[in-house]
């Protein structure tokens, strides 16, 4: 196997590992997110969630760069 196929495999174990996540936590309905509610529509903007995921996508790629 390539190095690029060991990277979109882990890439994919990532992806499921993290939906898996926000389907079953609290982890896409964070306080501060922003949801309004009309009669027939709804809008979520999930601005919390987003901030903590830049955070720690930044931690996590830094760690890999200083690992390699």
């Amino acid at each position: 196997m390539t190095g690029i196929g060991k990277l979109l495999m882990l890439g994919g174990a990532v992806l499921f590992v993290l939906g898996v996540l926000v389907q079953f936590t609290k982890l896409g309905r964070l306080p501060g997110d922003i949801v309004i509610k009309k009669e027939n529509a709804t809008f979520y903007f999930p601005i919390v969630t987003s901030i903590v995921a830049s955070v720690v996508l930044s931690i996590l790629f830094y760690v890999i760069g200083k690992w390699k």
